[in-house]
């Protein structure tokens, strides 16, 4: 990609002139080096997430409303308070157990549907508020318990565009996995254009970490991307990505050059309660925030409730091809088979 690919010009839309078949392109799989996606993955989950984890899209948890979730073997429950702040704690009521997450929100208090007892968020009659973070995108809970690590004052939040500036989406799945074979899958970046030839194109590993390009030590995890986005026929956007761990159940693709630069994709892993037959599990959580420098983004703005829907359909296409990458890494590792 030329440096002019970053400068928006009139025309984001590309004509492949030369577009290869998929059975034609360029094999990758001598590229991705198991042992370079491995040490990538081990070095992010090394570094510190301060007992954060994602709960939910901002979006998803209105006032009056609950969220509910048990993250590992935690029930959580999180609502909004009276001013709209996000507040969160047990999803066990610690009088008789009652699932918290099934009470309703009267007023910004959420009260127990089994005897009343009325939590307005802070500590009370034997229940501890959770610290809880709601970035304008996402929303996060600290649990100490679970992750085990020096907690942080808030979660390591990755550089994104102003929300107000920008168009929002955030998809939610879950996979029969662990957190780390979601990290392994976006660490993977060799795997899109084969994988994903209805959205991905012309894809070319141009950095890795094995390159030492940087000295932050984050940044020595960047693998550098050249790849056009596939719109229609001979018709493509080409970028420049690059993907980074910034802690271990992160992975952010930020758009470094080309339409959309500065634009970030997030993909957050969670682990949840293992199914009836003890299977792990794992919630997806990805974060678009698009941006762009053109005058005619603001109408992208406007129209933002109408391309959301359609933001979420094209990620979970992406997440139903690689949330059964991620699953089948599980089953073999599980199984002492996975060759990686």
């Amino acid at each position: 990609m030329s440096p002019a690919a970053g400068r928006p010009g009139r025309v984001p839309l590309r004509l492949r002139r030369a577009p290869v078949p998929w059975e034609r392109q360029a094999p990758t799989w001598r590229e991705a080096k198991p042992g370079l996606i491995a040490e990538a993955l081990k070095r992010a989950q090394a570094r510190p997430s301060g007992n954060w984890y994602v709960i939910g899209a901002s979006r998803g948890l209105p006032p009056g409303r609950t969220l509910g979730v048990t993250v590992g073997s935690t029930e959580v429950v999180a609502w909004r308070d009276a001013e709209g702040r996000l507040r969160a704690g047990p999803g066990v009521c610690p009088h008789l157990g009652a699932p918290l997450r099934e009470s309703p929100v009267r007023c910004g208090t959420l009260v127990c549907h089994w005897h009343g007892l009325a939590l307005d968020g802070g500590p009370f009659a034997g229940w501890e508020p959770f610290p809880a973070f709601d970035d304008g995108v996402l929303l996060w809970v600290r649990l100490d318990t679970v992750g085990g690590e020096a907690p942080s004052e808030r979660p390591y939040v990755p550089v994104r565009p102003r929300v107000r500036d920008a168009v929002e989406a955030v998809y939610e799945g879950v996979g029969r996995c662990e957190p780390e074979d979601v990290v392994a899958n976006r660490l993977d970046p060799w795997h899109g254009a084969w994988f994903h030839p209805y959205s991905f194109v012309d894809l070319t590993v141009t950095g890795t970490p094995a390159d030492g390009r940087e000295a932050d030590p984050v940044d020595d995890d960047g693998f550098m991307v050249d790849v056009s986005f596939k719109v229609a026929g001979r018709l493509v956007v080409p970028v420049r990505a690059r993907f980074t761990a910034p802690e271990p159940r992160t992975v952010v693709m930020h758009i470094v050059e080309g339409e959309g630069a500065g634009s970030v994709v997030e993909t957050h892993a969670t682990p949840l309660a293992p199914d009836g037959h003890g299977r792990p599990r794992t919630a997806v959580t990805e974060a678009v925030v698009a941006a762009s420098d053109r005058r005619g983004f603001a109408v992208a703005r406007a129209a933002a409730p109408l391309l959301r829907p359609l933001m979420r359909a094209s990620a979970g296409r992406l997440w139903r091809d690689d949330l059964a990458y991620a699953e089948r890494r599980w089953e073999l590792r599980a199984g002492g088979r996975f060759p990686g």
